[in-house]
């Protein structure tokens, strides 16, 4: 069997390098970037199946790459910022970040999140007529990953989309954020920030719960979300 490629951007030219040794001994076959203008190049060439990136980076910063990356493909990105820059990781979550790691960051725990990105990137499709959500105001089509909020079309990162999807053809059912780490970002292991959930959700919520609209993402203290249609709707 082939082995995945991973594409690491960092213009740290040893901390790649490292990064990339780890990723070989864990079977993957990772490849060096050190510049954004570079990773673009590389990533039309190679073909990665994962690209772990750093925001930090000269020519093209991260956020662009991530941004040009976003306008063509949905490859999983893995954002690497520093441990105080909130900013960018809020950031870098809404413009179609797969994950996000701070430095500094152990080798293990970068490597248990590139397998669970891609166990969820990679995960098998149910089958065709389970593949569209059609609900009082909501359009929800997995294959064309197309949202529609009352007949008017929505543009949702993948993770926001991976979070609708999950909850509303699961709807009523209360998932914790660990449930969600779990079930939509296939975190398996203590590093899933809880964090990350709350953001999804605080920016699907603006997407979704518009007037008139009857699908609701409900906060549920102490336990975590449920999505559920109000007035009685089914």
């Amino acid at each position: 069997m082939a082995k995945q490629k991973i594409l690491v951007v960092d213009d740290d030219t040893k901390t790649c390098e490292l990064i990339r040794m780890q990723l070989d001994m864990a079977g993957f076959d990772a490849v060096c970037a050190h510049d954004g203008r570079e990773a673009l190049s590389v990533a039309k060439e190679f073909a990665p199946s994962l690209m772990i990136l750093d925001v930090m980076l000269p020519e093209v910063d991260g956020m662009e790459v991530l941004r040009e990356i976003r306008r063509s493909t949905n490859l999983p990105v893995i954002m690497v910022t520093g441990r105080g820059d909130e900013f960018d990781r809020v950031l870098g979550l809404e413009m179609g970040a797969d994950d996000y790691v701070t430095k500094p960051f152990s080798l293990r725990e970068l490597v248990a999140r590139v397998k669970a990105v891609l166990r969820r990137s990679g995960g098998s499709q149910p089958a065709p007529e389970q593949q569209i959500l059609n609900l009082p105001g909501l359009y929800v089509n997995l294959l064309s990953r197309e949202v529609r909020i009352n007949d008017q079309r929505v543009d949702m990162t993948p993770k926001e989309f991976d979070l609708l999807w999950h909850l509303a053809r699961n709807r009523d059912r209360v998932f914790s954020r660990d449930d969600l780490l779990k079930q939509v970002w296939a975190y398996q292991e203590f590093f899933g920030d809880e964090r990350t959930v709350d953001q999804h959700v605080k920016r699907l919520r603006r997407k979704v719960q518009v007037e008139h609209q009857p699908c609701k993402i409900i906060t549920i203290w102490g336990v975590g979300y449920k999505f559920e249609l109000s007035n009685g709707t089914k």
